[in-house]
């Protein structure tokens, strides 16, 4: 199995996000990647540079409006004098339909849901080819490769079509389900990160051919608490195409997987033509986040339930934070879906 990683990936630096609202060290360090990599290696997975599939890719799931701020943000928030070195929204809208702000300052409080995702100089470059290495772990599944891991740094899944929030910008796993689809028409993609992945079922909510199910802490008290709870079911032609599990707090291996065979069973109900992973780490026990308590060799008992669906995968890094485990708990899950998969 391939792991799809661009070196441009690691130019994006964030320094700081607000926790309770204090300013504190951004967790989504560059250095992330690196781990990861070597987890990746480890598992017997040889690296592969994405090529270049155009801002189509993109476009296909983001709005222009949404990639033109993306794309061109920075530069213009350099000309306003005393600027904040990163673009960091401080005022939002109430409301997100009508008129379409023509300041700088008003089109990242409408494009950027919260503080944890600052556009610096370089973060463009790395929202690209990280979607760019989504979109060729798609393509080699679709050219008939089993499955390809897509190192994603920044992460997508808290990404909403014309929405960044949560780290995340571009929603690397929309791009891949999209990538997928005119040869696997039916695309089911489950999330496992600790956090929901509001983004990907914003994404997908009125549609009936791409099924989102996601596992995640409860966010009721808990970060993104306005998605992720149980009532979300779609809507429109996209009723009963979103599930939503919330789970408590700490929740570890065992009581973790009985929750993971209801998500498959869904998967399976949906009958599926391609399956694609929000791959989080960070329901790790000992991930900085501390949400779940799901084991290293959890993680390989999560993989292999997922392997055994032996459905065509595109697996899509999300979360997962700087510990000495991260690199070893992502070879745990390769290595137990390749087991299972035969990838």
């Amino acid at each position: 199995m391939k792991a799809i990683f661009h070196p441009a990936q690691t130019r994006h630096d964030p320094k700081m996000f607000l926790v309770n609202g204090a300013p504190q060290p951004s967790p989504e360090q560059p250095e992330r990647a690196e781990r990861l990599l070597a987890g990746a290696r480890a598992a017997g997975c040889e690296e592969a540079a994405p090529a270049d599939h155009g801002l189509g890719a993109i476009a296909r799931v983001h709005t222009p409006e949404y990639v033109a701020f993306l794309s061109g943000i920075y530069a213009r928030w350099r000309r306003i004098e005393g600027a904040s070195e990163e673009v960091i929204p401080n005022v939002h809208p109430d409301r997100r339909g009508g008129a379409y702000p023509a300041s700088a300052v008003g089109q990242a409080g409408y494009h950027q849901a919260d503080t944890a995702c600052p556009i610096g100089e370089h973060t463009w470059e790395s929202i690209y080819w990280s979607a760019m290495s989504a979109a060729e772990a798609a393509a080699r599944v679709v050219a008939g490769e089993g499955a390809a891991y897509a190192l994603c740094r920044p992460p997508g899944h808290h990404a909403f079509r014309d929405l960044a929030g949560g780290f995340c910008f571009v929603n690397n796993c929309a791009v891949a389900a999209e990538a997928l689809k005119p040869t696997h028409p039916r695309v089911a993609i489950l999330d496992v990160d600790l956090h929901a992945g509001n983004g990907t079922q914003g994404c997908f909510y009125d549609r009936a051919d791409v099924l989102t199910v996601s596992i995640h802490a409860d966010p009721v008290r808990y970060y993104p608490f306005f998605w992720g709870h149980a009532d979300e079911r779609g809507e429109g032609p996209g009723l009963g195409c979103n599930l939503n599990l919330p789970i408590p707090r700490g929740t570890a291996d065992a009581d973790y997987l009985p929750v993971l065979d209801q998500a498959i069973r869904r998967v399976e109900a949906f009958a599926p033509d391609a399956l694609v992973i929000a791959l989080g780490l960070d329901a790790y026990v000992g991930d900085p986040f501390a949400g779940l308590g799901i084991t290293t060799e959890g993680f390989a008992r999560i993989a292999e339930r997922i392997g055994a669906l032996k459905l065509p995968t595109v697996l899509v890094q999300e979360g997962g934070y700087l510990s000495d485990d991260l690199g070893p708990n992502l070879t745990s899950f390769l290595t137990g879906f390749r087991a299972a998969h035969g990838a």
